[in-house]
């Protein structure tokens, strides 16, 4: 984001452009050094109010501010397509919100200082499956694991993953108890990161 500090190009609405916002309160347009550009409202210099500000690198954002920050309600549609629409608070994703991905996953539920936190729902597009539950530092930890076919998994995850005893309920009303046991399989690429995790199920007795 822009330095504010710095100078920049302002116009406020119906003037004449300036080098900062300073002390103004109205509506105006403000194009920054890195060519961030915001247009919206301000109070006592700062933006505060509904406002849109656009990102060099393609992301943009409409909503509220406070005191320079992204707060309250409001959308950000990200270079990549992907986008959040919800309650902010300091210029995080904060509160309740929906955040729709490229892949057109989408999770709607709680957020905390930008992460998905507290209880929320996870659609995977491509297999129309849900995660629904308690979330923590944009893990699932506990909830259901529902299956197009009205299967539903209960139980505890660990890496977005069921890991330990958990229930099977199936359409029939019949239910199934088990174990999930993870396997973190070693990439054959050093340097690859990604973290490869075998799953095991077994039934109990």
């Amino acid at each position: 984001m822009a330095e504010e500090g710095q100078p920049y190009s302002f116009t406020p609405e119906g003037g004449a452009a300036g080098n900062n916002s300073k002390d103004y309160t109205g509506k105006g347009l403000a194009a920054y050094t890195n060519q961030d550009t915001y247009e919206g409202s301000y109070v006592n210099g700062v933006r505060e109010g509904k406002g849109k500000y656009t990102y060099i690198n393609g992301d943009v954002y409409q909503g509220d501010y406070v005191n320079n920050q992204k707060h309250g309600i409001g959308k950000m549609i990200y270079k990549d397509k992907s986008e959040y629409y919800g309650q902010w608070e300091n210029g995080q994703r904060h509160g309740e919100g929906l955040y729709t991905y490229a892949s057109k996953d989408v999770y709607s539920g709680q957020w905390h200082q930008g992460k998905k936190h507290g209880n929320g729902t996870y659609v995977f597009n491509d297999t129309a499956m849900r995660y629904k539950g308690k979330w923590e530092d944009n893990k699932i930890v506990q909830g259901e694991w529902i299956y197009p076919n009205g299967t539903v998994y209960t139980g505890p995850f660990q890496h977005n993953k069921p890991s330990g005893q958990g229930v099977f309920k199936f359409a029939n009303g019949n239910q199934v108890h088990g174990v999930y046991t993870q396997t973190i399989v070693p990439n054959a690429n050093p340097d690859d990161t990604t973290l490869n995790i075998q799953l095991e199920w077994q039934t109990s007795h």
